[in-house]
C-alpha cells in the first residue's frame, strides 16, 4: 500500500492505492472526520483480491481544506474526476457513514460507474443519529469547536485512552477511532470543513438527507449493508429497513462491532467483501435501463395516489351514508323528547295548586291565599 497525491480543479487530494490494477476496483470513500486510513485495518486483505484506492475527501485527512462545496454531491463529483484521472470506469464503492451517503450519491449520479454498492454503517438511510452530532449543528457550534478540541483537552483525552489500555478491557477501534477524529478538529481548516460537511447533512433534529425516495433505482445492482449491532451513532435499525427497501440486497450484522466494524472485526469484514464480490455479478446500467425504472415508478407511484383518492372518496361517501341512515333515528329521538316535554309542560299547567282561584275570565287572576 502506498500513500500518494493528485491535483483536482487546484487542489490537493490524497488517496491510498493497493493491489493489481489489472483486477477489479474498490472504491473506499470513508466518513466525516475520518480519512482513507480508516481502511488500513482492511486495504492488505481486500488488496490481495482487488485494486484498492481510499482517497481522503477533500476537508478531511491530508487532502485540501478550502473554502468549497462540503455537500454529497460535490464529493460524488470528486471522487468521480479522482477516478477518471485514474483511468478507471467501472468501480465497486463501498463507503462508511458519511462515505455511505457519499457512495448512494455516486451511484446515483454516475451509476454507469457503478458496478456493485456496499453500505457500512451508512447515514442517510434514516432519521436518527447521535446526540453528538446533532449538537454539532446548532448555532454557535464553530465557536465551541476550538474549547474542546484544544490541545489540552486533547491531550487529557489521550492520557485517559493510555489508562484505558493498560486495563482488561480496552477501548475498542471504533471508540478509538471517533477519539482520533475529534482530535483532527483542532486544526481550524478542518474545523471548518467539518461543520460545512455535517450542516449539509445533519441538523439539530437529526439527518436532514435521506436517500429512501432513489433506493428504488438501484433494483438489479448487487448491494451489501454492513453495519455494527452496537453502533451508538446511527442505530442498527437502519441497516434492517434499508434491506428491505433495497431489492435483492444482502445484509452483514457484526454483533460485536460499533460504529467502525471494518476496525473492530477487520478479518470478518475482509471476508465478507471478498464473498460479495465473487457471489455476485454486476450489473450493467445505461440511460434506458434508468429511464425504465423511473418510468414504472412513476406508474406505480400515480396508480397507489388514484387507489388511495378512491379509499378516501369511499370513506367519504360511507361515512355520509351512514349519517342519512342515522338522521331519522336522531329526529325521532329529537321528536320524542319535545313531546315528552310538552306533556310535562301540560301536566304541570292541570295540577294548579288550590289555593289559586280566578276572579273572572275577562279579569287578569288574582290569587287568594287561605289561611
Amino acid at each position: 500500500m502506498r500513500q500518494t497525491e493528485i491535483v483536482l480543479h487546484g487542489h490537493r487530494m490524497s488517496y491510498r492505492v493497493a493491489g493489481d490494477p489489472a483486477l477489479p476496483v474498490i472504491l473506499l470513500i470513508h466518513g466525516i472526520t475520518s480519512s482513507g486510513a480508516t481502511w488500513d485495518p482492511v486495504i492488505p486483505g481486500l488488496a490481495e483480491h482487488a485494486h484498492v484506492i481510499a482517497p481522503d475527501l477533500l476537508g478531511h485527512g491530508d487532502s485540501d481544506k478550502p473554502r468549497a462545496d462540503y455537500s454529497l454531491g460535490s464529493f460524488a463529483s470528486s471522487v468521480r474526476d479522482l477516478l477518471e484521472h485514474l483511468g478507471h470506469e467501472h468501480v465497486n464503492v463501498v463507503g462508511h457513514s458519511l462515505g455511505g451517503g457519499v457512495a448512494m450519491q455516486f451511484a446515483y449520479q454516475y451509476y454507469e460507474f457503478c458496478d456493485r454498492l456496499a453500505l457500512v454503517s451508512s447515514g442517510g438511510l434514516g432519521r436518527e443519529v447521535s446526540v453528538a452530532l446533532r449538537a454539532a449543528t446548532m448555532p454557535g457550534a464553530e465557536f465551541v469547536l476550538p474549547v474542546i478540541a484544544h490541545s489540552r483537552v486533547r491531550d487529557a483525552g489521550v492520557a485517559v485512552f493510555r489508562l484505558l489500555g493498560r486495563l482488561p478491557m480496552r477501548p475498542g477501534a471504533s471508540m478509538t477511532e471517533v477519539a482520533r477524529g475529534y482530535g483532527s478538529l483542532a486544526e481550524s481548516t478542518a474545523r471548518t470543513a467539518f461543520v460545512h460537511t455535517l450542516r449539509s447533512v445533519v441538523e439539530p433534529g437529526g439527518q436532514r438527507v435521506h436517500a429512501g425516495d432513489l433506493l428504488y433505482l438501484g433494483e438489479g445492482r448487487p448491494t451489501l449493508i454492513v453495519w455494527g449491532a452496537r453502533d451508538t451513532v446511527i442505530p442498527v435499525a437502519h441497516a434492517y429497513e434499508a434491506q428491505q427497501s433495497i431489492q435483492g440486497s444482502l445484509l452483514e450484522i457484526f454483533e460485536r462491532s460499533g460504529h467502525f466494524p471494518h476496525m473492530d472485526e477487520p478479518t470478518r469484514f475482509v471476508r465478507v467483501m471478498r464473498h460479495f464480490l465473487e457471489s455476485t455479478e454486476p450489473v450493467p446500467m445505461d440511460r434506458a435501463q434508468r429511464r425504465s425504472q423511473m418510468t414504472r415508478r412513476s406508474e406505480a407511484l400515480r396508480q397507489q395516489r388514484e387507489q388511495d383518492e378512491a379509499a378516501a372518496l369511499a370513506a367519504t361517501e360511507q361515512a355520509g351514508l351512514v349519517q342519512d341512515q342515522e338522521a331519522p333515528a336522531i329526529e325521532g329521538r329529537q321528536a320524542g323528547r319535545l313531546d315528552a316535554e310538552s306533556k310535562d309542560a301540560t301536566g304541570c299547567a292541570d295540577e294548579a295548586p288550590d289555593d289559586v282561584v280566578a276572579s273572572g275570565e275577562d279579569e287578569p287572576a288574582t290569587r287568594t291565599h287561605r289561611r
